[in-house]
């Protein structure tokens, strides 16, 4: 019975390695063509459009449920690896397994905008050609987010730009930071449950 998970962890491993591959592919969508990418989207457009339905996460160009559909694999993956290994797996470890996941999800989203909102910072302090494609494609990332940091802190007070976008990357360091912290807490906790 190890064996077969850990055929099904390595599967689901390969599968999990395509579907990266098949990620940077879309980056180049118009230069990659042929049989090799054909079958690759054939294999695994199926289980990202699932997620791509199910969860519509698109902001601007960027498709977050892609990210979920990862963590998922991530997760199956991991299960069945500990199945390999002891072929028994408690409650308290699935537990905290979805725990994991679900934080990576966070923690990887968190710290993306984090990077776009530090570009943002260096476009402004350096004066770059704000119309350009790629800051454009930056500012509609940044600026819903910007926006609900300061309805959420400041209310109706006017905040400068500056202010906004340097208070804005604080406080997601700060809860990335918070974040973190708490869920090693919890999974600490949920592992040692009789469960």
């Amino acid at each position: 019975m190890k064996f077969i998970f850990g055929l099904l962890a390595g599967a689901v491993s390969i599968y999990s390695i395509l579907i990266f591959i098949r990620i940077i592919i879309t980056w180049f969508s118009n230069s990659v063509r042929g049989k090799p990418v054909d079958l690759l989207c054939k294999i695994t457009d199926p289980y990202l459009n699932w997620w791509r339905n199910k969860l519509n996460l698109r902001i601007g160009f960027l498709d977050l449920s892609i990210i979920f559909a990862i963590v998922f694999v991530s997760f199956v993956q991991k299960i069945l690896y500990t199945l390999s290994l002891s072929q028994k797996i408690t409650l308290s470890a699935v537990l905290v397994e979805i725990l994991m996941s679900l934080w990576s999800i966070f923690s990887f989203i968190i710290i993306f905008f984090i990077v776009i909102l530090i570009l943002r910072l260096f476009a402004y302090l350096t004066n770059q050609n704000i119309y350009s494609r790629f800051w454009s494609a930056i500012d509609s990332m940044s600026q819903p987010l910007r926006y609900k940091m300061k309805n959420l802190f400041f209310s109706r007070r006017p905040v400068s730009y500056l202010k906004g976008i340097i208070f804005s990357t604080l406080i997601l360091i700060a809860g990335f930071i918070a974040g973190r912290f708490i869920v090693i807490l919890l999974a600490g906790l949920i592992y040692k449950l009789p469960i």
